[in-house]
């Protein structure tokens, strides 16, 4: 029964992921929602079989850095552009 829930879950951060790319910041939330879920997944794997839970911590870890890397990039290009709107500025002028 959990499986179906984080399986539905995990295909609606997808599709809000694929579906809305006007905004960053939408974007990133949508990222950070899946890597939640795959974490919940992950905790519920390794806790039904009594392994040990050091690698969860690991994968925070690592998603806790992503976050700050996106956050970083959001900074950055809302000082550089004053929005995060994907369509008004060009990456590909020369």
């Amino acid at each position: 029964m959990k499986i179906i829930f984080f399986s539905i879950m995990f295909f609606c951060g997808i599709w809000v992921f694929s579906s809305n790319r006007k905004h960053l910041l939408v974007t990133l939330l949508s990222l950070e929602f899946i890597v939640l879920i795959l974490f919940l997944m992950l905790y519920t794997y390794l806790n039904s079989f009594n392994y040990e839970l050091f690698f969860s911590m690991v994968f925070l870890t690592f998603s806790v850095c992503e976050g700050a890397l996106g956050l970083s990039i959001l900074v950055s290009m809302i000082r550089s552009y004053g929005n995060d709107y994907f369509q008004s500025y060009v990456m590909l002028q020369c």
